[in-house]
């Protein structure tokens, strides 16, 4: 049979209706309030494929090199034409629609999912890798069925298969066929904590569609249900700008704007938690184990439109997350000696001190780096000391155990990655690199700032850098205001996508390019084009697969010309006396286009790859005048502004006092530098140390143009965020909230942190709003 109908399907289904199909018809068997439909089975699309003679050559074409962009386009256009050009055979064609003609009343608006034999496993999920269609009706039902199955072969499906080990013979696909729910309120829920699985639900809802919820195009409301008492423990309630609902004359799903008086009122009433309560306790004991469902309200009924366990719970184990050497430990010295050391600062001999911009304690081999052909010394467990890091160190960091420079900051390059990789750093420490002398072993405390003679004495536990930041308990808490991560290097990425973060707030491109140690003309000169495209493309797309579907924010090339001075080709830079004032930003994009243009064909294949969560964003814009000029350099490049997520960076004066101009432009958001911002408008350098202390974040005129950007941008619907550094700092996330901040984004190591201070003020603002 071609067609199994949920009714007649159950759990131990799963090859025949992939996870999905599985999941619903357990459902529907067990009694739960699930919308009738039925399966286009995963044995007929294995028929539709052989009989149509095409299955040898569609698997041969999707077997290439994943890390090979251009490969991985031409077999998802292979497999695409395979599929969608090969006739449906009469007796299938006459069965799908036969079982549709029995659906209700024979002419129901239909949703048509796809149901991979691989998807939403107990150890597995592959949520969003398919497609899915809403609102289809007969006219169209077999060509988004075919659709599906062609889905099983998108790049970005084709890539993470690959990267989880599945064959792509060994997976089929199913294709539910279920009939619409007019939700009018609808959302996800949690039948058990999703951290820690203690008895506590979590619910998101919106009005309309379950859709905006799922893809993240709305900020749903938030509950907190305890379990054993039956109370609602937290209500958060979110200002839901959009909703998805079906157009009621062309049977499409649309999105639009909420109603004024509905956009801050909650969703759900208290006797509608208690039935979503009931159902995720019914649920959960059904399947023995905690469940991610989808739900939908109409009128007084509550629907399930699907359920899949939770994978991301994590097991218990000793001492979780706490990996960092103890203060009261011993120093061997260089003669096998022992120093006893206390927690502020003990007897062991300090060599060199400085900032300590990366916590943790560390011991190794001294390696002294002067120039990057040193590098190759740097073995795994070294201490690198240099004078500054650069982005082509980034290889020689990723083996080291900890940083020292003589230069910099909080904001410094070393810092920052140090920070992202979970390596103790020591930043800013003068004379490091003549000081200590190569080979000699040492000890840094990346939270003192010290450099001690002599390594640390620990046990063998190495150190988890992913597991220190995943959270532990309490579950992530739930806020309006999204907290996002900082990512400069694609290495971190699984390090910072395991804080829970909501998304990535900024990307910075110039570290992927940078890394090769050569300029992007030079770069250009010696591989090509293509070359220099799929090195964009994969940095990004390491990103933004670790993350999806949650957003990933990335900034096209600002790198100042100081630095690209120092890299193969950096001759042809021009010598500028102050760079951070020069040819960098969106300015250098402009004036050297065609650079630019490679930049955005790889943001234009990604796009079309089906990393829809990559957002563009571009630095040091002045005023409409830069964004014009770059959206039209968009348009030529084959992106479309209006289908495409992209917008600005606020680091200037005068971009904050335009960005009305800006938003009318179209941008979808403007996102807060704060480390330019603040020094443009001190005039302050700040990696000055005469001048360090003048630089302030928290200034009065820093947060004037903050917080006028803000209020503009909310009177034109543009989402704004801070991704500079000072987005970790309690004072300036209290200041954000007050004033209305879409998303902050925080250091990887300060994202839990953050969380919970937005929580904390936005639960005093909703306290101070009924008093």
């Amino acid at each position: 049979m071609a067609v199994l109908w949920l009714d007649d399907i159950r759990a131990s289904d799963l090859e025949r209706v992939g996870g999905k199909g599985a999941s619903l018809g357990e459902l529907t068997g067990a009694g739960l309030p699930v919308p009738p439909g039925f399966v286009v089975t995963a044995g007929t699309y294995r028929r539709f494929i052989e009989e149509a003679g095409i299955a040898e050559d569609l698997f041969e074409a999707v077997d290439v090199d994943v890390d090979d962009t251009k490969a991985l386009a031409a077999a998802q256009e292979r497999a695409s034409e395979l599929i969608l050009n090969s006739p449906f055979p009469d007796e299938l064609r006459e069965e799908i629609l036969g079982a549709y003609a029995d659906l209700g009343d024979g002419e129901e608006f239909v949703a048509v999912r796809s149901s991979a034999t691989a998807e939403d496993l107990p150890d597995a999920s592959f949520a969003g890798q398919q497609e899915t269609f809403l609102n289809i009706t007969a006219e169209d039902l077999l060509e988004r069925v075919r659709e599906c199955w062609a889905s099983l072969f998108t790049q970005r499906a084709i890539y993470y298969r690959k990267q989880q080990g599945f064959e792509h013979s060994d997976v089929n696909i199913a294709v539910v066929v279920q009939q619409m729910v007019d939700a009018e309120k609808s959302g996800v829920m949690f039948t058990s904590h999703p951290s820690t699985g203690e008895p506590k639900m979590i619910v998101e809802s919106a009005w309309g569609l379950g859709e905006a919820v799922v893809s993240g195009s709305v900020s749903p409301d938030n509950y907190v249900l305890d379990r054993q008492t039956g109370t609602v423990e937290e209500v958060t309630v979110a200002d839901k700008k959009v909703m998805m609902e079906k157009d009621e004359a062309t049977g499409e799903t649309v999105e639009r704007e909420v109603p004024e008086g509905d956009r801050e009122r909650r969703v759900l009433t208290d006797e509608e938690l208690d039935a979503l309560r009931d159902l995720g306790e019914t649920v959960e004991s059904h399947y023995d184990t905690p469940q991610d469902v989808e739900w939908a309200i109409v009128g007084d009924d509550v629907y399930m439109l699907q359920s899949r366990p939770i994978t991301t719970i994590a097991e218990e184990t000793e001492d979780a997350g706490d990996t960092r050497v103890d203060a009261d430990v011993g120093v061997s010295n260089d003669d096998g000696t022992t120093s006893g050391t206390t927690t502020d600062g003990g007897k062991g001999d300090v060599l060199v001190s400085g900032l300590g911009s990366s916590p943790g304690i560390a011991s190794g081999a001294a390696r002294i780096v002067k120039k990057l052909d040193q590098l190759d010394k740097v073995e795994e467990g070294d201490i690198i000391v240099t004078e500054m890091t650069t982005p082509d160190m980034v290889p020689a960091m990723k083996r080291a155990a900890g940083i020292v420079t003589d230069e910099g900051g909080m904001t410094s390059h070393a810092a920052i990655v140090s920070r992202e990789l979970g390596v103790p750093a020591v930043v800013g420490a003068g004379d490091a690199s003549t000081t200590l002398t190569d080979g000699q072993v040492v000890t840094i405390d990346g939270d003192k700032g010290t450099i001690r003679a002599g390594a640390v004495e620990t046990d063998d536990e190495q150190r988890e850098p992913v597991e220190e930041v995943r959270p532990q308990s309490p579950v992530k808490p739930m806020t309006a205001t999204e907290v996002k991560v900082n990512v400069s290097i694609p290495e971190a990425a699984e390090r910072a996508a395991a804080t829970g973060a909501d998304g990535v707030g900024l990307l910075r491109m110039e570290h992927m390019i940078m890394s090769t140690n050569k300029t992007p003309e030079r770069y250009v000169a010696d591989h090509g084009v293509e070359a220099y495209v799929d090195e964009i493309i994969d940095g990004i797309q390491r990103v933004a697969e670790e993350f999806y579907p949650r957003p990933v924010r990335v900034r096209t090339l600002d790198a100042p010309t100081d630095e690209f001075r120092q890299l193969q080709g950096g001759g042809d830079e021009p010598e500028e006396h102050n760079p951070m004032l020069g040819y960098r930003g969106i300015r250098r994009s402009i004036e050297n286009p065609e650079t630019f243009k490679h930049e955005l064909e790889a943001f234009r294949r990604l796009w079309s790859m089906g990393y829809d969560n990559v957002e563009l964003m571009l630095p040091l814009v002045n005023d409409a005048e830069d964004v014009v000029r770059a959206k039209q350099l968009m348009v030529e490049a084959g992106i479309d502004p209006a289908k495409r997520k992209w917008g600005v960076m606020i680091e200037t004066p005068s971009s904050a006092l335009c960005v009305e101009e800006m938003a009318e432009q179209g941008i979808d958001f403007a996102s807060f530098g704060t480390n330019d911002l603040t020094q443009y408008t001190l005039a302050v350098d700040r990696n000055n140390g005469r001048v360090a202390s003048r630089f302030d974040e928290l200034h009065p005129a820093v947060l004037e143009l903050i917080g006028s950007t803000i209020e503009t941008c909310r009177e034109h619907d543009v989402k704004t965020s801070i991704c500079g550094q000072a987005g970790s700092k309690p004072e300036m996330v209290q200041f954000l909230v007050n004033e209305g901040v879409s998303s902050i984004s925080a250091n990887i190591d300060a994202v839990r942190d953050v969380q919970h201070e937005v929580k904390r003020v936005e639960q005093k603002l909703i306290l101070d709003d009924v008093r």
